[in-house]
């Protein structure tokens, strides 16, 4: 993500990063998806890594650094559709500045790759079916991930696509690509927004009590995983829920079930199916041992994103449905499920929460939970405050 440089007069839109640039060059960025619920430096270092934390923290200090017009730290947490205003660039010696590193050359064998994993191709979006075990984007130790697959991507054009939403390295299915700026703020817009739609497919293991619902369980950051994993937090966690419906079932052994996540938690759907008492088959994760079934069931993770719904930047939807990975195929024979049933279901067309459904309930759930935390000092403080009397010797009956 870059900013403008150049002072104008109106505010100038950089299609390929939504930052503004007004006279003073004061730039703004909306937090998408990818960076809801990360600390503010994280995201200068994913996406101005120019700005050293002495500047950040500086510009914290002296109040030019703001989230939504209130001043910021950079250990604030930031959310999907804030809105970051950062001031100009400071300039960088030339002597200091490092040349961008250059990409690795992708073989003829990534290339072929590559392009066998695109479903959908138009002049403005992509879709591809993610393999489960590649991951979206790289890390320090990952290498191998989507991100570094686009420069084989390119075909009739000359932009690079460009990722707009992620899944899970062990999650399979539909994963939604920008082949334009125009069409990346579009489509950013529609998944920060929460109008498009996702439907999953999981194997879980049991049978959920109730076949048809939803799951409203806060979730957060799990402390001393370095942020690697997510737990139910229902006094300082993010509003999550997921939509799930029980397609079919082996006894009382495994289920099939639909999930269509509302809100769009790190984990959410495998910390939420977990949290329920029926973890998702091969999510050892959060599951541990109770994840995996006996026999001939693989051990992967059975978590496919099945289906995508989304506005086309040029108008009516854009609907995508992905084919089922070999071992999550194989274990619905296993099981004696059809597939044809999931594809049958009946449309869910209830729309996820809107933000500000989303805000309302969260200030319901904090009111709640101070409730619950003066009830606490009071009962603590009936016990311990002193009544100024010694106390009375039982009576002799």
């Amino acid at each position: 993500m870059s900013a403008p440089e150049s002072p104008a007069t109106d505010p100038v839109v950089d299609k390929s990063s939504g930052a503004k640039s007004d006279a003073t060059n004061v730039r703004q960025f909306t937090v998408g998806l990818d960076d809801d619920g990360i600390r503010l430096d994280r995201w200068f270092k994913r996406h101005l890594p120019d700005a050293s934390f002495n500047i950040v923290s500086r510009w914290a200090r002296t109040g030019q650094l703001r989230v939504d017009g209130a001043r910021a730290t950079p250990g604030d947490r930031i959310l999907a559709g804030q809105v970051i205003r950062v001031p100009p660039a400071e300039p960088v010696a030339a002597a200091t500045a490092k040349p961008k590193k250059a990409r690795p050359q992708l073989t003829p064998e990534q290339m072929e790759f590559a392009e066998s994993m695109v479903i959908h191709r138009d002049g403005q979006a992509m879709v591809i079916n993610k393999p489960p075990g590649l991951a979206t984007q790289g890390g320090t130790k990952t290498h191998d991930h989507v991100d570094q697959l686009l420069d084989g991507l390119y075909f009739d054009l000359d932009t690079r696509p460009k990722l707009v939403h992620r899944l899970d390295k062990d999650t399979s299915g539909a994963l939604v690509l920008a082949r334009t700026a125009r069409a990346a703020a579009y489509f950013s817009k529609s998944f920060s927004s929460r109008t498009a739609r996702k439907t999953y497919w999981a194997i879980v293991v049991g049978v959920p009590d109730i076949e048809d619902g939803f799951i409203d369980l806060p979730l957060g950051k799990q402390p001393g995983t370095g942020g690697e994993k997510m737990q139910v937090d229902e006094k300082e966690g993010q509003a999550a829920r997921t939509r799930y419906r029980v397609i079919d079932r082996a006894g009382n052994r495994a289920a099939w079930v639909e999930l269509q996540p509302h809100t769009g938690r790190t984990h959410q759907l495998r910390v939420h199916m977990a949290a329920i008492g029926h973890p998702i088959v091969g999510d050892g994760k959060y599951g541990l041992a109770d994840a995996f079934l006996s026999g001939s069931i693989s051990r992967k993770m059975h978590l496919h994103a099945r289906r995508i719904r989304i506005d086309h930047p040029d108008g009516g939807k854009l609907d995508v449905t992905a084919d089922l990975p070999l071992h999550f195929a194989e274990t619905l024979v296993n099981l004696g499920f059809d597939i044809a049933d999931g594809d049958n279901m009946p449309p869910d067309e209830r729309p996820p929460m809107t933000k500000e459904q989303e805000k309302s309930r969260a200030k319901a759930h904090a009111k709640t939970v101070r409730k619950e935390r003066r009830g606490e000092r009071r009962g603590r403080g009936e016990k311990a405050a002193p009544t100024g009397k010694k106390p009375e010797r039982p009576k002799k009956k």
